[in-house]
């Protein structure tokens, strides 16, 4: 990033699936987004946002929540407003969790999944989940705030074989600069 750049400013993270077979129990993603504070960005999340939930400010906020990938286009669609986002928050880590009832399930269970993660009508990162398949949940996407108040985008997907619960309050140490 160079002095004149901008920045991330306006993210949407898409994800969807396609149903469970005849005869087997829904299957639900949810995504996650947890914003951690620049006095401890690698601590615990000041805040955790989810399905029935957004951030204390609404800055990020989830449009759209399927339990069971029977959505037209993008079952699940959060928001995130990087640019309203107040300045005590340098880092954002976004993930996708399966939920484990009423069965457990991996990301190789899920039929057809696909990801999204677009500024305005840019693309920054598509994934299908190829890479996690014996996860139950994965960060996909992290955003950091540098010293000159820029959001730079950093993605990737990493693994996680816990429920989602822990998934939500651990996720933002699965990476580390």
């Amino acid at each position: 990033m160079n002095g004149i750049s901008k920045g991330i400013g306006k993210v949407e993270i898409a994800l969807k699936w396609d149903p469970s077979p005849a005869g087997q129990p829904p299957t639900d993603l949810d995504i996650v987004a947890a914003t951690y504070p620049a006095s401890e960005p690698y601590g615990d999340p000041a805040y955790v946002v989810h399905f029935d939930s957004r951030s204390p400010d609404g800055t990020i906020y989830l449009n759209r929540d399927s339990k069971d990938g029977k959505g037209f286009g993008w079952d699940e669609v959060l928001t995130v407003e990087l640019n309203r986002l107040d300045a005590r928050y340098a880092r954002v880590v976004v993930g996708v969790a399966i939920q484990q009832r009423p069965a457990r399930r991996t990301f190789v269970s899920v039929v057809n999944p696909a990801l999204r993660i677009r500024e305005g009508y840019t693309d920054l990162a598509q994934d299908d989940f190829d890479g996690v398949l014996g996860a139950t949940a994965a960060t996909v996407a992290e955003f950091r705030r540098d010293e000159a108040g820029v959001w730079e985008f950093h993605p990737g997907l990493i693994g996680f074989e816990d429920d989602p619960t822990h998934f939500a309050r651990a996720m933002g140490t699965l990476r580390r600069p």
